[in-house]
């Protein structure tokens, strides 16, 4: 598997004290780089084009983001800032994204992590929110779209905050099947079952305290046969990590083994439909002892199947 990061995204931050800290994507590092002894290949992220941002974003928000001229802080929201590191940061989050739709598209690997930051799953077609500034993951969906010919493309989210950016993107697009698990009620305060579209989204709202038990139930009566129904040529995900019992933003009370349960599940439906192309990128997560835990055990699973395959 092929494993996408940029050193500027450690550089990105929102503010002292801000949850979403360049800590975060240092201890995820710091954790992968136990899994040498793995098939894991690591990679430079290159910056995404203003083009490729353009497939998901306004000219507005695009140029809101990367024209403005930054000397300490920059204050887009209440939740959300940049500094002067923060416009390359985030290009070269989506730039993770699209290289590693690339390749796996071109057959170099079947899965992809991107370590990156910021993270993206609540930026709207025109509007930076949430701690996130371009939709990584969204900006990569329309460019496995346009430039691969790509005919389903589905997203599964399993942050403990409902993607309300990506499913604003893609609302009326049923080439793609966005997938949400989520805490409700709880930031954004979208993502209702009745949310549906043109008929592409899932929404699988779960009530504060929520256990992993409760969360594989979901996934096996209605998510899982609903990506099957689907039958995606190419598998996204929304890797955050926050549904730890850990977390002090959200509510939920899943563990690592929960996470790699997951993982191995996604994958199989990769594999049934999309000759296994699967690529992951890092959302939410705001515990380090946790997010460590779990983007291991997260990662760790894509790359045990690389054995398993071989």
């Amino acid at each position: 598997m092929l494993l996408f990061t940029h050193p500027v995204c450690i550089r990105h931050s929102a503010g002292a004290g801000h949850p979403e800290s360049p800590q975060r994507l240092a201890q995820v590092l710091a954790a992968l780089d136990g899994l040498r002894d793995l098939p894991i290949e690591w990679r430079e992220a290159p910056r995404a084009t203003r083009e490729q941002l353009l497939l998901a974003h306004t000219p507005a928000l695009v140029s809101s983001i990367l024209d403005v001229a930054i000397e300490q802080q920059h204050r887009i929201d209440d939740d959300t800032a940049m500094n002067a590191d923060s416009p390359e940061a985030a290009r070269h989050a989506a730039g993770a994204v699209v290289a590693a739709i690339d390749a796996v598209m071109a057959g170099e690997a079947k899965r992809a992590f991107c370590a990156v930051r910021p993270p993206g799953h609540h930026a709207t077609r025109a509007q930076a929110m949430g701690f996130c500034l371009f939709n990584s993951v969204a900006v990569g969906a329309a460019h496995a779209l346009v430039q691969h010919g790509v005919k389903r493309v589905a997203i599964v989210d399993f942050d403990v905050h409902h993607g309300n950016g990506s499913q604003d993107i893609f609302w009326n697009d049923p080439r793609v099947m966005y997938l949400s698990s989520h805490q409700s009620p709880l930031y954004p305060y979208t993502g209702e079952p009745h949310e549906r579209g043109a008929g592409n989204i899932l929404n699988l709202p779960l009530p504060e305290g929520a256990c992993g038990e409760e969360l594989r139930e979901v996934y096996r009566r209605d998510a899982l046969p609903a990506l099957d129904a689907f039958r995606p040529e190419l598998v996204l995900v929304s890797a955050g990590f926050d549904g730890h019992r850990l977390d002090p933003l959200a509510g939920l009370n899943l563990e690592a083994t929960d996470y790699a349960w997951l993982t191995w599940e996604l994958m199989a439906i990769a594999d049934r439909h999309a000759h296994g192309r699967l690529v992951s990128a890092l959302e939410g997560g705001y515990s380090l002892t946790a997010l460590r835990e779990c983007s291991l055990a997260h990662v760790r699973a894509l790359a045990e199947a690389e054995l398993v395959a071989a």
